[in-house]
């Protein structure tokens, strides 16, 4: 005689697929010519030196900034 099954824990959530990464090349992004600028921008001052990414990210917030507030005047 055979030990009966003993059900294990339910199944949990099955995982969906990873978080898409943005990569700015992809031709069904509806993006903003200045953000896109901006975050590639953003991702090119991580090759820099420390002292020159402080100046990419400074004007990346400066157009940032400035889109996002002719967002709101829209």
């Amino acid at each position: 005689m055979s030990a009966p099954l003993r059900p294990g824990p339910p199944p949990g959530p099955r995982p969906g697929p990873p978080p898409r990464r943005w990569s700015g090349d992809e031709a069904d992004d509806a993006g903003h010519p200045a953000v896109d600028a901006a975050v590639q921008a953003m991702a090119n001052a991580a090759t820099l030196a420390p002292a020159d990414q402080i100046a990419q990210y400074e004007a990346a917030y400066q157009t940032l900034r400035e889109t996002l507030a002719t967002i709101d005047q829209a």
